[in-house]
């Protein structure tokens, strides 16, 4: 089955490509749409929770393409940091701007220095459109990530494009830097761990799925 994952961001796109082929599902992005001259729509993701802006994007993007399609949206949660320092689904915009990965490793080491080493984890949200009939959302505990820390000295070799706090983040447990875990410990943080459950769960329990896709 060809899915759409409604997202622009590459790296995003290669991680989850990787684990859902797995089922038999093959993924394309927004980039590949647009290297085809299709109008990619503008979205405001101005909800109050990953489930709402995930929601808001599946919608437009079904709309715009008519194919099934998928989209995730997180928010990052520290505890004992004021209200208005909560970043939630604002990760990466900040005061109004969308910050490049340079400037959001700068602004939340900003943050570690101000209230010390912050206790954080990310709440996840799913979307799925298949069709005008059945569209399939979850934000739950298995969607969200453990709880790690995040400290304002990133790891001293490894960066990867399009994830730059993954490099300030550290292992609770093991006081490890998420880039020096196994790993097999390392993919238990991984998002796309709940959103293969996700499709399985719906490939179990629905009949149309199995229809359409002969999967």
């Amino acid at each position: 089955m060809k899915l759409l994952f409604g997202t622009g961001n590459p790296a995003k796109l290669s991680v989850m490509k990787s684990r859902l082929e797995t089922i038999g599902i093959e993924l394309i992005g927004l980039n590949d749409l647009k290297a085809q001259g299709k109008q990619i729509p503008d979205i405001v993701e101005n909800g109050d929770t990953p489930l709402e802006n995930a929601r808001r994007k599946a919608l437009a993007y079904y709309q715009a393409f008519q194919m099934p399609v998928f989209s995730c949206d997180s928010g990052l949660y520290f505890a004992h940091v004021p209200d208005e320092v909560q970043p939630g689904v604002h990760v990466r915009n900040i005061n109004g701007k969308c910050l490049s990965d340079e400037e959001m490793m700068e602004y939340y080491a900003g943050l570690v220095r101000q209230y010390g080493t912050l206790v954080a984890k990310y709440k996840n949200a799913i979307c799925f459109v298949m069709d005008q009939s059945h569209m399939y959302e979850a934000m739950d505990s298995s969607m969200e990530s453990k709880v790690f820390l995040l400290t304002d000295k990133p790891h001293s070799t490894i960066r990867k494009k399009g994830f730059p706090l993954d490099s300030m983040s550290i292992d609770l447990k093991t006081n490890q830097y998420f880039y020096d875990l196994p790993a097999d410990e390392l993919e238990q943080f991984a998002v796309e761990d709940g959103v293969l459950q996700f499709f399985i769960n719906i490939r179990n329990t629905n009949k149309q799925w199995n229809i359409e896709t002969g999967i």
